[in-house]
């Protein structure tokens, strides 16, 4: 696999935070990012998706060459500034800066546009890593994933069948509302890159058919994002407003199901946040749980009627002082 011809003058290696990628920045005559990963299915997705995504005009990075086995490749070069990282000030601090709100803003009113670049119905949705779309399937190896990986790594004493009782509603509940639109998945302020005052998307390539809401909860409900309420819900209102130029939504009935997206989204994110954290020992994620839990203590003040056990056991951990500390 050879872009210029030569070899690098210098590489640096660079942070994969929660992805099991490597990453080097590859110096010469023209400065690119080489990719690793030991799963050619997951990085065909990248490749495939990156190459339809820029045929629809869409600010991700360009991928240049890839190896025969797509194991490896090279992309464009963004640079190091996340999104993440140029809102750190409100993130710490609770108080965001105009310009801050503006470039969140600015994300949520991308989100739509990459949700329906389809517009001529020739994305591949087979190419997609590990499925195609969102289906029960995946939904319950999400729920699966926060009972093992998170659940059962505290000390709190549960029933499966009562708990897979509420999974199977939750499940039918996220399932009856489809739209034949791209779900990012992971479309937070880490996967997006600031370059001249630009944004770009990253990491999409877990991306599948699916519905709008989960993108919108990934984002606004962002664990460490720490948006205060009345900017969660400006984001929300920012993006209903972008999303009805492509198609009408009922914006009461799209709030309403967005909770219960919230929860499931929320209980995925700690099962990866027990899984990197607790058995990988890597700090950021256990740094995460709090915020996690925040969002679910906020989030059941008002009560899911069909999930009574599952809110039981949601509630249990988030009383639990200690819950998600070392």
């Amino acid at each position: 696999m050879t872009l210029t011809g030569n070899p690098p003058v210098k590489t640096d290696q660079l942070s994969a935070a929660g992805s099991n990628r490597e990453y080097f920045r590859l110096y010469g005559s023209k400065t690119v990012i080489g990719v690793y990963g030991n799963s050619p299915e997951e990085n065909n997705a990248f490749i495939y998706l990156s190459s339809f995504f820029r045929k629809a005009g869409l600010p991700v990075p360009e991928v240049y060459i890839y190896s025969p086995g797509k194991t490896c490749y090279l992309q464009e070069d963004l640079g190091d500034t996340l999104l993440f990282d140029a809102i750190r000030s409100g993130r710490e601090s609770g108080h965001f800066t105009p310009q801050e709100k503006e470039v969140l803003r600015k994300a949520m009113e991308l989100l739509p546009a990459i949700q329906f670049a389809d517009t001529a119905g020739e994305l591949d949705y087979t190419q997609c890593y590990p499925l195609p779309s969102f289906n029960k399937r995946s939904i319950f190896w999400d729920l699966n994933y926060f009972k093992y990986c998170f659940l059962k790594a505290t000390d709190i004493e549960f029933s499966e069948d009562k708990l897979e009782d509420d999974f199977e509603n939750l499940s039918g509940y996220l399932l009856k509302e489809t739209t034949d639109t791209f779900m990012y998945r992971d479309f937070q302020s880490r996967n997006i890159m600031l370059k001249e005052n630009d944004l770009f998307l990253i990491d999409f390539q877990g991306g599948r058919k699916g519905p709008l809401q989960y993108d919108v909860a990934s984002f606004v409900w962002q664990a460490k994002g720490n948006y205060p309420e009345d900017l969660r819900e400006e984001l929300v209102n920012c993006y209903l407003n972008k999303v009805q130029h492509y198609l009408p939504v009922n914006e009461t009935k799209f709030k309403e199901q967005l909770r219960h997206f919230l929860l499931f989204r929320t209980l995925q994110v700690l099962g990866a946040y027990g899984f990197r954290g607790f058995f990988e020992r890597k700090p950021h994620f256990i740094q995460s749980i709090p915020f996690a839990l925040d969002n679910l203590r906020t989030l059941l003040e008002t009560d899911f009627p069909g999930y009574p056990y599952l809110c039981s056991l949601v509630r249990q951990l988030t009383d639990k002082k200690n819950c998600g500390k070392e």
